[in-house]
């Protein structure tokens, strides 16, 4: 039997992390010769990321994990050139397949070296890989119609000569092949719109061409548009192998702790779905006057909520929201009193185990595409409110495309560190959008009840993405020399 390693590398933080290590795991279930290895970069000491490999590796032998040195910026570079600094891991890289090829090569019975699979940030590695003479596939832990947004940007860009960021702040729509309906360009990502930000997602796209074929976090009933418009054959093989989710929780010390058990006695005491969820993913925080506008908002609709409310970080601080000691002391006076019989404010929260959990009916979402397939996953409609990255263009998906959402803003933005003097979406929007999503009709209750059944269905034996898996295990392994 020929045995066959993967390398991944993936992007530092947790994030990306966990949903590639689903497909990892996916993938030495499905057949026994392969194993994997990943290549773990850090940008700073994260408990999380070292609890969650820790919980991993201990599951399971034949995913092992090495830790590259710490990234440490270059005072030279742009303080936000985190392409750089994952470029600078390069050597490091290098070194650590040399010897797995080595072991390879000297122990009889060795895996060989079949290929690298690489995070859409990760691209600069392909010519590590070509050293090695290994083939580079990408798993993106996004959507197929945002891998085919960024092709359609490339193209323009590199082909058609055109400066996407022109279209800041105009009332063009876009027609792309990935998208059955005209996006507004004030919906495009942040960084397609800024000269500096622009050349971090061109680069990885024209580098996704250069390989052998590119797995996504998505399943085919959910985004068939997308998925059809790279038969052309102008791209390389697109695999939707997804819903590729952590619903065992791996590493999350927390689900066992007081806190949630709190959380969870609250929810079990609320009808079926009618509580509303508000989360803004592990990036997502507000200033004071944002947190009050949405504090009024919940109280007016007069709905039950469970709010996960975060610190932002101190100005000029690239670090995660924190918890904040007393809530009190962002909220308007008497809110948490008013509404002690409906509502509650928390702070992390453990958002699959509350996403699955019967008394929820509502999601009001950064639109992070993670969250988005939980919440397909579960069945519970989202309300868009987007704050980063590609989630002005997911939010779009959700509503227009899919159809399975509520708008409460669409074309939102937030910067990162900025001082929460963002533009503030008032209270009665939030009221509005939080009965919208509550009270939603029917039918879209019933399309996304059937949606939830199909990612379930997706990766079933016999299932498409478990039939793409194969697909993909099949181009890989027996494939090799």
């Amino acid at each position: 039997m020929k045995k066959a390693e993967l390398v991944f590398i993936p992007t530092p933080g947790i994030s990306h992390l966990v949903s590639t290590v689903e497909v990892a795991k996916q993938l030495v279930d499905r057949d026994e010769r392969l194993s994997i290895i990943f290549l773990i970069m850090k940008l700073r000491s994260d408990p999380k990321v070292d609890r969650f490999i820790d919980s991993v590796s201990t599951a399971c032998n034949r995913i092992q994990f090495i830790h590259l040195p710490k990234l440490e910026p270059d005072p030279n570079q742009p303080s936000n050139s985190f392409i750089y600094l994952i470029e600078s891991q390069r050597p490091s890289v290098k070194e650590e397949v040399s010897r797995l090829v080595s072991r390879s090569e000297s122990i009889p019975g060795s895996p060989t070296l079949a290929g690298f699979v690489l995070d859409m940030f990760c691209t600069s590695m392909i010519d590590v890989a070509n050293e090695f003479g290994a083939p580079s596939y990408i798993f993106l832990t996004s959507s197929a119609a945002s891998l085919g947004l960024q092709f359609y940007v490339q193209a323009l860009h590199d082909e058609h000569k055109v400066d996407p960021t022109e279209f800041k702040g105009s009332d063009t729509e876009l027609v792309m092949p990935c998208l059955a309906n005209p996006l507004p360009a004030k919906l495009l990502p942040s960084s397609m719109l800024s000269k500096e930000g622009l050349p971090i997602l061109i680069i990885p796209a024209r580098r996704f061409r250069e390989t052998k074929g590119i797995m996504v976090n998505t399943f085919e009933e959910l985004e068939s548009h997308a998925i059809n418009s790279f038969s052309n054959g102008n791209t390389p093989p697109v695999y939707p192998v997804g819903p590729m989710l952590n619903l065992n929780r791996d590493g999350d010390r927390d689900v066992e702790s007081d806190k949630f058990k709190g959380i969870r006695q609250w929810l079990d005491d609320q009808p079926p779905s009618s509580v509303v969820y508000l989360c803004f993913g592990s990036r997502g925080s507000f200033g004071v006057d944002q947190v009050q506008e949405i504090a009024c908002g919940l109280e007016q609709s007069g709905n039950r909520f469970l709010w996960s409310l975060r610190q932002p970080p101190p100005k000029g601080k690239n670090e995660p929201p924190s918890d904040y000691a007393n809530p009190r002391d962002v909220l308007p006076e008497g809110f948490l009193d008013r509404t002690a019989n409906n509502g509650k404010v928390i702070g992390w929260a453990p958002q699959v185990d509350i996403l699955g959990h019967p008394s929820v009916g509502g999601f009001v979402s950064h639109c992070g595409w993670n969250s988005i397939l939980e919440s397909v996953w579960f069945g519970v409609p989202i309300a868009t409110w987007p704050l980063f990255a590609e989630q002005q263009f997911n939010a779009f998906q959700i509503v227009v495309e899919m159809g399975l959402g509520v708008e409460i803003k669409m074309d939102y933005r937030k910067e990162f560190n900025s001082d929460g003097n963002d533009d503030i979406v008032g209270a009665g929007e939030i009221e509005r959008g939080v009965r919208c999503l509550m009270e939603l009709d029917n039918e879209k209750r019933e399309r996304l009840k059937e949606m939830s059944g199909k990612s379930r269905k997706a990766l079933e034996s016999g299932g498409t993405s478990s039939t793409w898996l194969g697909r993909f295990i099949q181009d890989v392994v027996d494939r090799q020399p």
